[in-house]
């Protein structure tokens, strides 16, 4: 599998960022969200299921303030929810909050997976996907 840039993970949806330098989610036209999430907060869910977890407050700046948006928009509307996963060999500097673009790391899509957000509060986040059929 060649190696893609977060920008071709997201077009591989059909979806486009709104900025490439701090986006990591965006809307497709059928309202179905895209999101980056860190292959390393994912967690074992329900039978079938794989779930991702993390904290809003653990980054700040644009992509986080429009992540929050988007992630309550969907929430709020039950949307379909796509995956780009991110993974690094770093994770202890992403878990203490560093800046993510300065780290090395790769994407990938899992587009097998369609799914939606299962937990949301102020500052935490779950999300569940299973095998579209």
């Amino acid at each position: 599998m060649s190696k893609l840039t977060l920008t071709e993970a997201f077009s591989k949806y059909g979806a486009t960022l709104k900025n490439p330098q701090w986006s990591v989610s965006a809307w497709l036209a059928d309202g179905t969200l895209v999101v980056c999430l860190w292959d390393h907060h994912w967690r074992k869910g329900p039978p079938g299921t794989l779930e991702y977890s993390g904290s809003l407050d653990r980054w700040n700046g644009h992509g986080n303030k429009e992540f929050r948006a988007n992630v309550t928009k969907a929430f709020t509307a039950r949307s379909k929810i796509r995956l780009v996963t991110v993974t690094t060999k770093e994770i202890s500097r992403i878990e203490a909050g560093e800046d993510a673009s300065k780290i090395k790391k790769t994407y990938a899509t899992r587009e097998e997976l369609i799914g939606e957000i299962t937990e949301l509060d102020d500052n935490n986040y779950v999300f569940q996907f299973k095998k579209e059929i």
